[in-house]
C-alpha cells in the first residue's frame, strides 16, 4: 500500500500524509525501511528529500532521462550567487545580500528565483524599518535532492569539488543555514502580513528598474 501511494504520488508525501491512507496501527516507518532496501541497487530509488519521501530514478542512470528531460533557461551568474547567498545565509534581507556579493541585486533576480519556485518571501526582520527575509523553498530542495538545508555541502566539500579556490582569504568560511531562522527573525502572521510584504517586494523591484 505504501508503495502504491508513493508511486502514484505526483509530488512528495511526508510519514504523516501516508499514515492518514493506511489502516490504523501501521507501522509506516518499517515499510519505509523496507522499500528503501528493496529498491536498494535498481532503476528507481526510494529517498528522502526535504522531510518526504519519492521514487526517483537512480543516480548512475540519470543520463538515460537526458533526452526526455525539459531544458530550462540557465540561470544568469548574479542569479546563481544570490541563489546561493540566500541558501546558506537563510533569512536574509535584500540588503545583506548586496552587502555580501559586494553589488547590488541585479534588476529582476529575486524574481526570477521565485518564479522558479526556489526562492521565498520568509518573514521580516525584527530589527528597524522591518525588512523583508528571503529563504529557501521545498521545490529547492526536491530539485537538488536535499533532505533539509543543512545537507547543502560545507567548505571542505566544496574545496574537494574545485568550486573554492584553495587560497582563500583569512577567516573565510561558510555559514551554517537555519531552517527556523535567527534570533530577531520572525515568520509572516498571516497572508495579510505576507501580501504587504509581497507588496514591499514589487516595490523594490519597480525602484529597481528607474
Amino acid at each position: 500500500m505504501v508503495e502504491a501511494l508513493l508511486f502514484a504520488a505526483a509530488e512528495p508525501l511526508d510519514i504523516d500524509s501516508i499514515a492518514s491512507r493506511l489502516p490504523e496501527g501501521a507501522d509506516v516507518g518499517a515499510a519505509i525501511e523496507d522499500l528503501q532496501k528493496t529498491y536498494e541497487g535498481r532503476g528507481v530509488n526510494l529517498v528522502r528529500v526535504a522531510n518526504k519521501w519519492m521514487f526517483r530514478t537512480a543516480e548512475d542512470l540519470g543520463f538515460l532521462m537526458e533526452r526526455e528531460a525539459v531544458e530550462q533557461r540557465r540561470l544568469s551568474r548574479a542569479a546563481m550567487e544570490t541563489l546561493a547567498i540566500v541558501a546558506y545565509h537563510q533569512p536574509v534581507t535584500r540588503a545583506e545580500i548586496e552587502e555580501i556579493r559586494g553589488v547590488s541585486v541585479s534588476k529582476g533576480t529575486l524574481d526570477v528565483l521565485m518564479e522558479t519556485g526556489w526562492v521565498r518571501l520568509r518573514g521580516r526582520k525584527r530589527t528597524p524599518g522591518r525588512p523583508v527575509t528571503y529563504g529557501t523553498t521545498e521545490d529547492f530542495l526536491v530539485h537538488f535532492g536535499l533532505e533539509n538545508v543543512g545537507d547543502l555541502p560545507g567548505i571542505d566539500e566544496l574545496k574537494a569539488a574545485g568550486l573554492l579556490d584553495g587560497r582563500l582569504p583569512p577567516g573565510f568560511d561558510i555559514p551554517n543555514p537555519s531552517e527556523s531562522g535567527g534570533e530577531g527573525d520572525g515568520e509572516f502572521a498571516d497572508d495579510e502580513e505576507y501580501g504587504a510584504a509581497l507588496d514591499d517586494h514589487m516595490a523594490q523591484e519597480v525602484a529597481d528598474e528607474k
